[in-house]
């Protein structure tokens, strides 16, 4: 991690010019060593540390919820329910404890880095990272930051995350319980170290206890949309061998549902669908979703709170908190064990 003495060294100054520079007091420094230090700067993706930023200006309050992953076809994250209910409960936090909230789409660490050069902001919230380069040059960003549903290996980073392997085993099995064998798992890009990868993990577990095969012809990766869930819904109409769908979200399983419907299949009585999350749309679908809750404004608000504490030079209790999940039955999944004669 560069810092304020290497920047100094590299440009044969001081590091008090180099702060000057950085807190915008050109005035001390002549105009060929300011373009000589910033180059250095952003050469370097060099970020302030926080707290000397705070001792010549007062924190910011501002807390940014920054979005990296940028799906290709659903547009902003904050259209996705999920997504507004976590940031529903970020801003409940924030506003409680006198912060401002920043949301924002960025596609590159470049623009990560430009973003924390133009905002003073106290801490980060970033949401689904993995283990990649971006990731990297965050942890040398020297801004405080905690992660929700990531699965990076790394013991200085604060997450919150959830039980999705347990979470996916549970719906799994709940299927199976009920006489299913041949369960479709739908799902987005199954990407490593990845929540929807420790879902597809205890679908295979689940499926793997009941001595049931494993087919990938069984796994379908879309985006999570309403419009792509519809279309695989269209596409599973035709699958005679098949009597259950676990979806890794609500909002794909809903669109499943009216997909099937559209094919003039019905739920449950031709297929039987389990969802995750547990968000509004499950209660509003036809029938009602059976799905894996999980306390999503609750993840947000937690997320909030971690932040604020380090941010304030509070000891947390844990870098790694896991939401616990459960079971909601509704009207989506039908009894096969004892077929009506």
């Amino acid at each position: 991690m560069v810092t304020l003495k290497d920047i100094a060294k590299e440009a044969n100054v001081s590091v008090t010019s180099v702060s000057n520079v950085i807190h915008g007091n050109y005035k001390r420094v002549a105009p060929e060593t300011v373009e000589k230090i910033k180059m250095i700067i952003e050469k370097n993706n060099y970020i302030p540390n926080m707290t000397a930023r705070s001792l010549v200006n007062k924190l910011s309050k501002i807390i940014g919820v920054i979005n990296r992953v940028v799906p290709e076809k659903s547009g902003n994250f904050i259209s996705d329910p999920f997504h507004s209910v976590v940031i529903d409960g970020i801003e409940k936090k924030l506003r409680e404890k006198g912060y401002y909230l920043m949301i924002r789409t960025v596609y590159n660490e470049d623009e990560l880095f430009s973003l924390l050069r133009n905002w003073n902001m106290d801490g980060l919230i970033l949401t689904g990272l993995f283990q990649d380069d971006f990731f990297e040059k965050l942890m040398n960003a020297g801004v405080p930051f905690v992660l929700v549903d990531s699965y990076i290996d790394n013991r200085k980073v604060l997450n919150i995350g959830l039980e999705d392997c347990n979470g996916g085993y549970m719906a799994t099995k709940y299927l199976i319980d009920k006489g299913h064998r041949h369960i479709v798992f739908a799902s987005p890009i199954i990407k490593h170290n990845g929540v929807v990868e420790e879902r597809f993990k205890g679908y295979k577990q689940a499926l793997k206890e009941a001595d049931i095969p494993f087919e990938s012809k069984n796994v379908y990766q879309q985006e999570i949309t309403i419009t792509e869930g519809i279309g695989l819904g269209h596409k599973l109409s035709s699958r005679s061998d098949v009597s259950a769908i676990f979806a890794t979200a609500d909002i794909l399983a809903a669109g499943i549902i009216s997909g099937l419907n559209e094919k003039g299949k019905r739920v449950p009585d031709d297929f039987s669908v389990v969802g995750f999350d547990d968000l509004y749309i499950s209660s509003l679908t036809a029938p009602r979703l059976t799905t894996i809750h999980q306390d999503t404004q609750e993840k947000g608000k937690m997320a909030a709170e971690s932040l604020i504490r380090v941010i304030e030079g509070f000891p947390i209790a844990s870098n790694n908190i896991t939401l616990p999940v459960k079971l909601v039955e509704r009207h989506s999944v039908k009894d096969i064990r004892h077929p009506a004669i």
